[in-house]
């Protein structure tokens, strides 16, 4: 059944996915290094104005699956489609991409055509890991993840010891991905008797999972899996390790794959197994908190800028997971505006210390200082992108976080909404105290010489106008964005066993304003 002729006049999600996996290949064929960036730009351009047409083809009245392929071969079901809880990741994955490929040619990975190849590897997995409707499906892309993450650590890292890094990483990884195969197993053969066979169809898991009969012990290694990849406190010891010894310039797509966690408990944990979720809706809470206080914690004691970004994710995933659990559309409202804001806004941090890095050859802050008189614009960009990660006004942030909060008192009362706060209170904390040692301290080593055989300062202004526009233009105006997740928060809400028979806001029509809710939300 291909629903995709509805509504677009071509498969579209499939193309996301191939185009960055056939200019792999041709970039891995060709014999220049300069005509394997161009294809690298040319796709990841094809697919940013792909994800834009995907945007507009999108019934933003509807809260179901839109632009659905399904296709089965040889035993083997292929399912795709979008909705409100994945419709905005495509866009962000796509747009980071082509940032990210102009950050690569002003550092020394320029010429690395297996390193440019690795970075359009890594859209094709995660535009497949997003869009993905077939438990088995999605887990799969989960390991093919893998490969561009070794390669790209191994060829590219910047630190000393990247094979034991890539050790201790995979630890972590492989041990999440066994603890969610096997929660996905018990799911799909749980359902098995006289009237069900046996399938990985998101859909049909989804109406079916009533039958269930191990849901807590299938909670328990989806969360497991999941914790990993977002990741929370305390599954969370792999991100600062790959973030001092691993790639900079793959950083930026990363971001975007880390929110696959958050994303993954929306998609197949609130849907499937509701009545497990709110039973264990407290303990994910306290873990969400004591991520959030954690990861402020360990990053005010940083010196390394990288170490201290990785824990400000940590933190920051902390009060996601949270809003995760609100079990009401403003949370969940909240939440998936939030992981866009902070996805972009992080990899800010990120495009603007990996350029510093470039241009210093060191990440540690006590070496760092007066930037700003040298390159106002990176300094713009870092302070933009931490505006918005300490969700002030006019940034994405504040709008996505006042609904989150919102969420978050109407379930689990002030108290857990204080300390969201203070969290944040400390996130503003080690990012002003960054932002003054980076660009306004004391000089305390000489700074290498702007211009070098890669480096093109209008690149690097071109991608600071680009990431801080995107923050602003949208900081200024949600309601285009709120309404594309409106629906399925609302319609979420309806399907949990307890929460879903309280009084739920309303659901808004298309032509309603979602940013009314945040401007005078309604309480019942």
């Amino acid at each position: 059944m291909n629903l995709w002729s509805q509504s677009a006049a071509f498969p579209v999600l499939s193309t996301l996915a191939l185009v960055p996996l056939l200019a792999a290949v041709v970039i891995l064929r060709v014999s220049t290094a300069v005509v394997a960036w161009r294809v690298g730009v040319a796709a990841a351009l094809l697919n940013m104005a792909l994800s834009v047409y995907l945007l507009m083809v999108f019934d933003t009245g509807l809260f179901v699956i839109q632009l659905a392929e399904q296709w089965q071969f040889a035993g083997v079901s292929y399912s795709v489609g979008v909705d409100g809880a994945n419709i905005l990741f495509i866009p962000l994955t796509a747009l980071l991409t082509v940032l990210a490929l102009m950050y690569t040619a002003i550092t020394r990975h320029a010429t690395d055509k297996v390193f440019i190849a690795c970075l359009l590897g890594y859209e094709c997995v995660l535009m497949g890991a997003f869009t993905a409707l077939n438990v088995l499906q999605f887990w799969l892309w989960c390991v093919l993840e893998l490969l561009p993450v070794i390669v790209l650590t191994l060829c590219a890292g910047t630190g000393q010891h990247r094979q034991s890094t890539l050790r201790y990483v995979l630890q972590y990884w492989v041990s999440g991905l066994l603890m969610t195969l096997c929660g996905f197993l018990l799911l799909a053969f749980g359902l098995i008797d006289s009237e069900h066979s046996l399938s990985f169809d998101w859909l049909t898991l989804k109406q079916n999972s009533s039958y269930l009969n191990d849901e807590t012990l299938i909670f328990i290694l989806l969360f497991y899996g999941f914790a990993i990849r977002m990741p929370l406190f305390p599954f969370h010891g792999w991100l600062p390790v790959l973030a001092e010894h691993g790639t900079v310039a793959s950083a930026f797509i990363f971001l975007v794959g880390l929110k696959l966690g958050v994303y993954a408990v929306i998609r197949f944990i609130l849907p499937m197994i509701p009545g497990v979720a709110e039973q264990w809706a407290h303990f994910v809470v306290i873990l969400g908190l004591l991520s959030v206080f954690y990861g402020a914690l360990l990053a005010l004691m940083q010196i390394n800028i990288r170490r201290l970004l990785a824990f400000a994710v940590i933190s920051h995933t902390g009060m996601l997971i949270i809003g995760v659990f609100c079990f009401n559309d403003f949370g969940l409202e909240g939440t998936l505006l939030l992981s866009i804001a902070y996805g972009l806004a992080t990899a800010g941090l990120f495009f603007s210390t990996g350029l510093i890095y470039e241009r210093t050859r060191t990440a540690y802050l006590p070496r760092l200082g007066g930037v700003f008189d040298t390159n106002a614009p990176l300094a713009f960009l870092f302070l933009i992108s931490a505006l918005t990660t300490m969700v002030m006004p006019g940034t994405p942030g504040f709008d996505a976080a006042h609904l989150l909060i919102e969420g978050v008192i109407e379930e689990d009362g002030w108290w857990i909404a204080i300390g969201i706060l203070l969290g944040n209170v400390m996130a503003a904390a080690f990012l002003l105290w960054a932002f003054q040692r980076i660009f306004f301290a004391t000089l305390k080593r000489k700074v290498w010489p702007s211009h070098s055989q890669y480096h093109s300062v209008k690149k690097e202004h071109l991608i600071a106008a680009t990431v801080c526009a995107v923050l602003i233009c949208t900081g200024f105006y949600t309601t285009p964005w709120l309404k594309f997740i409106d629906q399925e928060a609302a319609a979420m809400h309806q399907q949990y066993p307890v929460h879903g028979t309280q009084p739920s806001h309303p659901v808004f029509a298309p032509d309603d304003d979602p940013a009314k809710k945040i401007i005078s939300p309604r309480h019942d």
